[in-house]
């Protein structure tokens, strides 16, 4: 639960972890000071500090806003009484919902790379979704479900990086969607991953 102490008036943790974020995907989160955020946010540094104890926690609470939705996504998919496509298909779905309501975070999550404790944790999370997502392709194909000639793994990979590659052009406010984006995705994706 993140805490609710509040900075100056106006001010309070979530619009400073929301102009952070802005500013950890224009610049990266390695290139982004402390300084760096107090100006972007027009306060000082003792004033992020009353919010959160380092940079570190700010990009933690970042993006556990983004993984908390695909795990909580994912805990949905494994309790489904589905067939495995239908549930790969829910996860896909799911997992288009969880980025476009949370678009910033899910871009930020996307372009971490392990280079501190907080990025390989949020990696390790990543990963946990990535082996459901193949153990759901194998399940299908197991099922007949989906063509016995694709390997699960990278079909789970170039699922997941179409998803992915919404946070290239989708812009808040776009005229698209949740469901128009997870229709379109299911449709180019599952079209030619079924079996005859």
């Amino acid at each position: 639960m993140e805490p609710r102490r509040r900075g100056r008036p106006g001010l309070d943790l979530n619009t400073v972890l929301e102009r952070s974020v802005e500013l950890f995907i224009e610049r990266g989160f390695d290139g982004t000071s402390m300084e760096d955020l107090a100006r972007h946010l027009g306060i000082t540094k003792s004033a992020i500090y009353h919010h959160v104890p380092s940079k570190d926690a700010l990009l933690g609470l970042a993006l556990d806003r983004a993984l908390a939705g695909l795990e909580q996504a994912a805990l949905e998919v494994r309790s489904a009484r589905l067939s495995p496509i239908e549930r790969l298909e829910m996860l896909v779905r799911r997992s288009v919902d969880v980025l476009v309501a949370h678009l910033p975070y899910v871009t930020l999550l996307l372009r971490v790379r392990g280079n501190s404790e907080v990025e390989r944790d949020a990696l390790a999370r990543r990963r946990r979704i990535d082996r459901l997502a193949a153990g759901l392709v194998r399940d299908a194909v197991d099922a007949g479900e989906l063509r016995p000639d694709v390997d699960p793994a990278v079909t789970a990979r170039l699922l997941f990086g179409m998803v992915n590659s919404l946070t290239e052009w989708l812009r808040p406010g776009s005229s698209h969607s949740a469901d128009e984006l997870a229709d379109a995705v299911v449709a180019a994706a599952f079209g030619g991953l079924r079996a005859a």
